[in-house]
């Protein structure tokens, strides 16, 4: 990948399992990136945060 994307991953808020992987500008978006995704695990759609 070229530029700025850096690859990173979402964590779900509930049961904090590391489900999703993708990409983020980090010269534009500088905060955290949060999504409301759906989550295998807990088997609903929970939010899922940039995780390190």
């Amino acid at each position: 990948m070229a530029g700025n994307r850096t690859i990173i991953t979402l964590e779900c808020t509930t049961c904090k399992e590391r489900n999703y992987s993708t990409t983020k500008n980090k010269k534009k978006t500088q905060d955290k990136l949060s999504r409301s995704k759906f989550c295998p695990r807990c088997r609903k759609h929970a939010t899922h945060k940039e995780t390190k």
